[in-house]
């Protein structure tokens, strides 16, 4: 029996033990096969491990889609999370090819995807409140909600969770030296049922970029070393 003979169920049942790359591979091969991997059913959850991922054709994006994880381990995460006034030349070069990946991404998903459940994403560097409040207005169905090591979030998402998480029931943000205490107590007052975890976050030491004084006077102070 060839797999063309399969019916539709099948086939769709099929497809959900491969991997995104091997779904792309076999939609090549005949088109009812491609009907299958265009088929919204067979993308209700999404898995990365790294912003190049996202730049690839091997997935389809719409409203059947309800999980969706960006997960990015990985020792490059730690050239993101320094802070840009301290990145050398190398640095910034290596942050700008891929800093809007992931939120043009998610900026995507706003769009295309009402009924997201759950997101997660951990490690990417470069994700801001604006783009975690947009989604949180847009996908209004969210239920769950896990930022690790998001270092450019800030109580400013944690106030959009008060505002517009009306449906949330967790709220992860782990080692997001930006969150405060303040803006976790906050979350609490307002929206008691949810599950809140705030892993280390209020506990690390937040961005402090220094202050202009403070860079002139250290001006003066080299050039008389020199």
């Amino acid at each position: 029996m060839h797999i063309t003979q399969l019916n539709r169920e099948c086939l769709l049942h099929l497809f959900s033990f491969l991997d995104k790359n091997s779904r792309k591979s076999l939609a090549k091969t005949c088109h009812k096969l491609l009907e299958v991997f265009q088929d919204p059913l067979l993308w209700s959850l999404l898995n990365f491990h790294s912003p190049a991922e996202l730049k690839k054709d091997n997935f389809l994006l719409g409203p059947a889609l309800k999980y969706l994880s960006i997960c990015w381990y990985s020792e490059q995460v730690k050239v993101c999370n320094i802070e840009d006034w301290m990145k050398n030349n190398f640095q910034k070069d290596f942050c700008n090819r891929h800093e809007n990946t992931v939120n043009d991404f998610l900026l995507e998903v706003c769009n295309r995807c009402p009924n997201l459940l759950s997101l997660t994403l951990s490690g990417c560097g470069h994700v801001t409140d604006d783009c975690i409040s947009l989604l949180l207005k847009n996908c209004p169905k969210l239920k769950t909600l896990q930022l690790e090591n998001c270092v450019r979030i800030t109580d400013q998402t944690l106030e959009a969770v008060t505002l517009y998480g009306g449906s949330l029931q967790t709220l992860h943000v782990d080692f997001c030296r930006n969150i405060t205490r303040n803006g976790l107590e906050r979350v609490r007052e307002k929206c008691p049922s949810v599950m809140l975890k705030a892993e280390r976050s209020a506990n690390m030491i937040p961005d402090n970029k220094p202050e202009k004084k403070f860079m002139l006077e250290k001006a003066p102070r080299k050039l008389f070393q020199l």
